[in-house]
């Protein structure tokens, strides 16, 4: 069994205007949500083999709260640019080269691309990946490069407005 969550960046902050998009820090909601979302990860037990984030700070940093959650090193966290704009094709590329030792990966990146994928993966329509949201997907698979959107599968979503009101 392969396993590939998807989540997107925690809540940024638009707050400073004259800052670009890549640059923008998460918010006061997103620094809230983000250890929360890592804390829930890590219950379930989850440490993931790869780290992939768009090098944006606000998926950045929510990759480093998950990494120092499950006991990663933030050098553990591998910075793509291509995550930043997002290609869908060019993701399940990554997850078809991964090493076969690693069970699980995981991406922190943006909207629409994860819930591009979510869509992909799902039976379901998703209209939006909230937030935070972890997008989990699995393969029955003993090979990255069979991972595929034929024989991949959304199992869950889970995202931070479910725990807080």
């Amino acid at each position: 069994m392969k396993t590939v969550y998807f989540i997107r960046h925690a809540k940024s902050s638009w707050e400073d205007m004259s800052l670009r998009d890549a640059e923008r820090p998460l918010n006061k909601r997103g620094f809230r949500d983000a250890p929360f979302m890592a804390k829930l990860f890590q219950g379930k037990e989850i440490i993931p083999d790869i780290i992939y984030s768009s090098p944006a700070v606000r998926a950045y940093t929510t990759a480093k709260f998950f990494a120092e959650t499950l006991g990663k090193e933030e050098t553990d966290i591998l910075q793509d640019p291509n995550l930043y704009l997002g290609d869908e094709d060019y993701i399940i590329d990554l997850i078809q080269a991964a090493t076969d030792d690693a069970k699980t990966i995981c991406f922190f990146g943006h909207n629409p691309t994860t819930t591009n994928l979510a869509n992909i993966f799902s039976k379901d329509y998703i209209p939006n990946a909230p937030t935070c949201a972890i997008v989990k997907v699995q393969a029955d698979v003993s090979e990255w490069k069979a991972f595929s959107t034929t024989n991949a599968e959304m199992v869950t979503m889970h995202y931070p407005k479910q725990y807080f009101m």
